[in-house]
This record gives structure tokens, C-alpha cells and sequence, in this order.
């Protein structure tokens, strides 16, 4: 019998001679099995297989089609263009999502629905999309209240609101010592002085908060307290429990992100223990796809109306269609297909990096798509980065994530999400030959 990946090849061989066009349909699985003489089973793989190639896109109803144009993965953030395998951004993609997308915009695109998304729409939305909004959100025993949910363009710019809206500028804001870049760079846009904040194996611990406040009143704190990134850390409840009084006690707000915290949809987040002084960010990108941005925010009354102000001022809110389009996948089911989906594929990659950097010093969660790796002797984490790039892999160095002038740990981060678990099997298996060896051996090849 025919190997599915032969069958594959050729069908690809195909598209790329021209005698199959962009947008060309596919005969159905059945025909098609008929046609190569290989059982129905084999089909099925082989147009799995066709589209993890990226040449095909399956829609609902309708059948498979030669895609117009092959997917291109993002350039590496702060690596050279030509690094051609992404462990640095994070972008977890399944077969399934696209078609599952596509389904649930149909009802949207009738005329009149359509028409009534295309409405401007403040930063509250709707009654009905806030509390599409809580039930995407809730986790852990814990629901938010629809009528504290604003929205945004994106999680980034969810984060620029809070920021803009809870720290003036040239105030202190607490960050743990490791941190999301993107904050280190929204926050030097505002004029918002970071303050880094100790951690150890349990996240952000509570006592540095306190230790930074009396230094110099903090205006807030930013912190991550389930998987966190990079270091994938997330709190037990203890911590938590001490993280929510130093909080009651200093009168500090907490800005709470949550973007990766899907993955650990069984943890409910800080603000089910303080919510008074909560504000919790999140985004539909890392959930539904990099493509399809929509950030949240769940604030306390006495901070919604800044809030707001914030996101207006800032041109920040959400479009209309969008926040449609989100509710109906959320009452549809389509997020917690998508969400299940990931989670088992976040599994089968730590698996993955696990098999391939057996015997390394590895920090992560079983169910993060990041591997936060401290690197042997004699490696330096921006020699090891500037020698993977030779090597097309684009790594970011424990540097990227540092606040203020502490000292960066001799680590890098893995992101496992973007790149095909061949492509990521080879990458990582790259890296750890690399690793056994020395940048003395590198400069002789």
C-alpha cells in the first residue's frame, strides 16, 4: 500500500508544477482514495498532511482548495532575516482552527448581521459580548462580571490602556525581574519607571514587593502569575494567598496578565482573591490565532471610567465586527475547541523538547508552548544565540525579558509554538549538538 507521505508529495509536486492552480478544489476523500488506489483512512492523512504543508486549506461544507499563497512564518525578533526557524515568537497554530474560524463567521456575514457589526462600538461593547467575554474568560471556578469587561485592538493594547490609565508618567511601576519585553517597551513610551521584583521557583515573591514600595511608593504591579513568560512559572495558591494581602495591605493595584494562562484553564487567576484591586488583561491571539487580535480587560468600577478614557484616548478599543465574530465563536464552542487543541498540542511539544534536550538544565511547565534553558559552561547566552542564528534559529537571549540593569541569567528562551514539529524536532536537536559543544569549536568550523 502507498505511504500517505508519498501520496502527499505528489499531489504537492502538482501545485508546484502549476497543474494544480490556487483555489483549485480537491476531490472528496473517498474520490480521491478511489483515484490513488489507498484506503479512505490514508486520504485523510494525506490531506492532513497537505495542509501542515501549508497547500491546502480545508473549509466546512465546501471541501479542500489549493491555497492561494504558502504561509510565511514571522521574522525572529532582533535576530538576522535570514534566521529561518522562529524559536523566538510564539504562535501556536492547529490544523483544525481555520475551518473552525471560518464556520462560525457564516451567520455573521448575512446581510443584516453583517451590517449591524459594522456599527462603531465604544470600549464596553455590548451587554451580549461582555458576556460571551466572561464566559471566554472564566477559569478555575472563577467568572469575571460582564459588566467590568472592556476591550481592546489587542492584548497590547489592552496593556497600554491599564498602564496609561493606573501610572502617571514618571511613576514606579513593580515588575517581576523577568518580565514580557513588550512591557519594558510600553513602558518607556509612557515615561513609566520599572522596578524589577525579586522571584524565586513560586514567581514574584510578595516580600520584594513590600521591600520596593518603601524604597519609593510603587503607583502599581505587573505581574504574571500563571505561566509565566518566560519562565513558566505559575503560583501555588499560597503564594498567591501572601501576593493578595502585601497587595490589601500597601493599597496597591495589581495589573494581572493572563494571555498564556488559557493553557491552565483549571488555576483561577489573582483577581478571584483581589479583585478590588485587580486589573486583568487578556487576548484572544495566543487562544484563536495570531491573525485575529482582541484584547481584554476586567477592572474594578472605581477604574472603569479611566479605563475607558484610556482606551479612547489612546485609539485602543475594539472593532465592532471583531467582537462579533469573538462571541459568536465563544457561544459556538469554537474557542474551547481551539483552547483543548493547543493544550494538547503544548503537551506534545514539551514532550518533544524534553526527548531532545534530555539532560539539560530545563525550567518549564508540561503544558506551556516556552522551555526556559540554562545554558552549560562554557556558553555565553549571546554567543549561544548569535551561534544559532548561524545555524537559520532564532533564539532570544535571557537579556530580552531583564529589567533595569539586572544581571541576565546565562538562559535562553524557547519558544516551541510557531514552527512544524519536524521543523522543531531538527531545530532543537541542532541546538543541543551545539550546546555539547564549546564556541571554540564553532570558530574552527
Amino acid at each position: 500500500m502507498r505511504d500517505y507521505r508519498s501520496v502527499a508529495d505528489h499531489v504537492a509536486a502538482e501545485i508546484r508544477s502549476g497543474a494544480l492552480k490556487p483555489g483549485d478544489r480537491l476531490p472528496p476523500q473517498r474520490a480521491f482514495a478511489r483515484r490513488y488506489g489507498i484506503a479512505n483512512s490514508t486520504a485523510t492523512r494525506v490531506y492532513q498532511e497537505l495542509g501542515r504543508r501549508g497547500l491546502t486549506v480545508g473549509e466546512v461544507g465546501r471541501g479542500t482548495f489549493v491555497r492561494a499563497a504558502a504561509p510565511t512564518d514571522p521574522p525572529a525578533l532582533g535576530e538576522p532575516a535570514g534566521s529561518r526557524i522562529d524559536l523566538e515568537f510564539t504562535y501556536p497554530v492547529v490544523p483544525e482552527q481555520s475551518a473552525l474560524l471560518a464556520a462560525g463567521l457564516e451567520g455573521l456575514l448575512r446581510a443584516d448581521a453583517f451590517h449591524d457589526a459594522l456599527r462603531p462600538v465604544g470600549p464596553a461593547g455590548d451587554p451580549a459580548v461582555r458576556e460571551a467575554a466572561a464566559d471566554l474568560l472564566t477559569r478555575g471556578g472563577w467568572r469575571p462580571d460582564p459588566a467590568r469587561v472592556l476591550f481592546a485592538g489587542n492584548g497590547r493594547q489592552a496593556l497600554c490602556a491599564v498602564f496609561a490609565a493606573l501610572v502617571p508618567p514618571g511613576a514606579r511601576l513593580g515588575v517581576e525581574e523577568l518580565t514580557y519585553p513588550v512591557v519594558k517597551a510600553i513602558a518607556g513610551r509612557l515615561g513609566i519607571i520599572l522596578v524589577p521584583l525579586a522571584m524565586d521557583d513560586d514567581g514574584l515573591v510578595p516580600e520584594a514587593v513590600e521591600e520596593a514600595h518603601r524604597a519609593g511608593p510603587l503607583h502599581a504591579v505587573y505581574a504574571q502569575p500563571v505561566l509565566h513568560n518566560p519562565l513558566s512559572l505559575s503560583m501555588p495558591p499560597a503564594r498567591m494567598q501572601r501576593l493578595a494581602e502585601v497587595l490589601r495591605r500597601l493599597d496597591l493595584p495589581l495589573i494581572e496578565d493572563t494571555i498564556w494562562a488559557f493553557l491552565r484553564d483549571e488555576l483561577p487567576p489573582l483577581a478571584a482573591l483581589v479583585p478590588e484591586r485587580t486589573v486583568l488583561v487578556d487576548s484572544l491571539s495566543k487562544r484563536i490565532a495570531p491573525g485575529l487580535s482582541l484584547g481584554f480587560t476586567v477592572a474594578p468600577a472605581p477604574l472603569l471610567g479611566d479605563l475607558a478614557a484610556a482606551l479612547r484616548s489612546g485609539g485602543w478599543t475594539a472593532q465592532h465586527f471583531l467582537l462579533e465574530a469573538a462571541a459568536r465563536w465563544q457561544r459556538e464552542g469554537v474557542v474551547r475547541r481551539l483552547v483543548r487543541a493547543k493544550q494538547k498540542d503544548a503537551a506534545a511539544r514539551q514532550e518533544l523538547a524534553a526527548r531532545q534536550l534530555s539532560g539539560f538544565s530545563l525550567s518549564t511547565d508540561p503544558r506551556s508552548y516556552h522551555c526556559w534553558w540554562r545554558l552549560p559552561r562554557p556558553w555565553r547566552a549571546d554567543t549561544f544565540v548569535a551561534a544559532a542564528a548561524r545555524y537559520g534559529i532564532g533564539v532570544p537571549p535571557a537579556a530580552a525579558f531583564t529589567v533595569g540593569d539586572a544581571h541576565a541569567p546565562n538562559a535562553v528562551r524557547l519558544g516551541l509554538a510557531t514552527p512544524h514539529t519536524e521543523t522543531l524536532t531538527s531545530a532543537l536537536s541542532t541546538l543541543a549538538s551545539l550546546a555539547r559543544s564549546s564556541p571554540e569549536d564553532l570558530a574552527t568550523d
